[in-house]
C-alpha cells in the first residue's frame, strides 16, 4: 500500500512539474504590431493557405478574394475587395494576422482551427490577390 501511495505522489509531482513549466513561443505563435511575416510565399505554403482559404474564407470573401462570396451579403459591414490593391494597404502583416486568428466583426476567429504558420500564409495568400 505505501509503495502504491509513494508511486501515485510521485507521478502527480511529475505532472505538475511537466505542466508548470512554460510553453515555448515561436516568432509564428504570437504577433506584435511590428512584427514580420515569418512565413515566406513559397509553392507548398500558398498551395496550403489556397486549401484553408477555400474551405473557410470562400464563403464570404469569394474564391478570387474580390469580396463577393455567397454570404457576403448577410453582413452589415461587405468583405473587402483583396484583388484592389489599395484593400490591404493600411494594415501589416501582423495586423492581418490578429484579425484572422482572433476575428473581426462578423469573421470568425481561425486561431483555435489553424496553426499559426498556417495563419501567416493566409496572410501571404490574400496578399497574393491585389498582385494578380
Amino acid at each position: 500500500m505505501k509503495y502504491r501511495l509513494l508511486l501515485l505522489t510521485l507521478l502527480l509531482v511529475l505532472a505538475l512539474a511537466i505542466l508548470s513549466q512554460p510553453s515555448p513561443v515561436t516568432a509564428a505563435q504570437s504577433a506584435t504590431a511590428d512584427q514580420d511575416n515569418p512565413v515566406k510565399p513559397s509553392p507548398e505554403s500558398m498551395a496550403r493557405a489556397k486549401k484553408l482559404f477555400g474551405y473557410d474564407c470562400t464563403m464570404c470573401h469569394g474564391e478570387n478574394g474580390d469580396g463577393k462570396g455567397d454570404l457576403a451579403g448577410d453582413f452589415k459591414t461587405k468583405p473587402r475587395d483583396y484583388t484592389d490593391p489599395a484593400s490591404l494597404k493600411e494594415f501589416t502583416d501582423a495586423q492581418l494576422f490578429t484579425i484572422i486568428k482572433d476575428g473581426k466583426g462578423d469573421m470568425p476567429p481561425e486561431g483555435k482551427r489553424a496553426k499559426p504558420d498556417d495563419i501567416w500564409g493566409l496572410v501571404n495568400y490574400v496578399r497574393s490577390f491585389a498582385k494578380k
